[in-house]
């Protein structure tokens, strides 16, 4: 009878572990912009896709994370935060993650394997050095134009109607009292003379400190609205202010010399790479 009795739990422990896992959705989503040894946020959703029985102690784990839905309600999501850093620029490939579950009673664990796998560029680490003050000083010895293009930083080109949220302090005050109107000045924007880092001509001997320091000069500069470009591995960025040719550069510096699909991830106990 005894017998009987634990084949019929071992039983019923089975068919709601296996259905506990099943119809079970999982977004990995990486923030664009990640950096070689900084902190980051990994957004994971799960989405308990069951009609009629919640999802209890789902387990994700991967090679560079590990994280617990404790309860996913029916047809519901559930989304968490991870912070990870990974160590080392270039790409890395998150395949391999598997969801488990030791529900209901803690006595079984069952595994299912997640298909597919998740490509992840990491930029170099930034670091401050003194090709950014080299760049900085040619760009304030050549001088600055003034655009067409509104902005806030050079002369009045009209005033205009006050709109939510534009500063307080760009608010034309004369206008204002002899219209009884909030009135805002709407300025012209500064253009700066365009700017090309040539890799090789960069006389930093470390090649991780060269391609850190170029990188950090990159994002500063682009920071401040002036123009770069970048040349490296035969390939020329033309000078641009745009998100994407950020991204772009960005990425070609992580990838400098990167023959394999990214490097090994080591994990310390606490579930960080590094």
């Amino acid at each position: 009878m005894i017998v009987s009795a634990l084949l019929a739990f071992m039983s019923i422990s089975g068919i709601f572990g296996k259905n506990n896992l099943s119809k079970i959705a999982l977004h990995i989503d990486f923030p664009q912009e990640i950096y070689a040894g900084n902190k980051f946020p990994v957004k994971v959703t799960i989405r308990n896709e069951k009609r009629f029985l919640p999802a209890f102690l789902i387990r994700l784990k991967t090679d560079i994370f590990e994280t617990l839905f404790p309860f996913t309600d029916t047809r519901g999501e559930t989304t968490k935060y991870v912070g990870i850093s990974l160590p080392e620029r270039g790409l890395y490939r998150l395949k391999g993650a598997v969801v488990n579950s030791v529900f209901p009673f803690n006595f079984f664990t069952r595994f299912r394997q997640l298909e597919g796998a998740i490509d992840v560029v990491v930029f170099p680490g930034l670091k401050h050095c003194e090709l950014y003050a080299l760049y900085e000083k040619d760009r304030k010895a050549k001088g600055e134009k003034t655009s067409d293009r509104i902005g806030f930083e050079s002369d009045i080109v009209s005033i205009r109607e006050y709109v939510h949220g534009d500063p307080l302090k760009y608010i034309h005050w004369k206008a204002t009292a002899k219209t009884g109107k909030l009135k805002t000045k709407e300025l012209s924007t500064l253009t700066y003379q365009p700017i090309v880092i040539d890799f090789e001509k960069v006389t930093i001997r470390d090649t991780e400190e060269k391609i850190s320091c170029i990188a950090y000069s990159i994002v500063q500069l682009l920071k401040k609205n002036v123009p770069i470009g970048l040349k490296i591995n035969g390939r020329l960025y033309e000078p641009d202010t745009s998100y994407a040719h950020k991204i772009s550069m960005l990425k070609e510096l992580a990838l400098y010399n990167r023959n394999t699909k990214g490097d090994p991830v080591h994990r310390d106990p606490g579930g960080a790479a590094t």
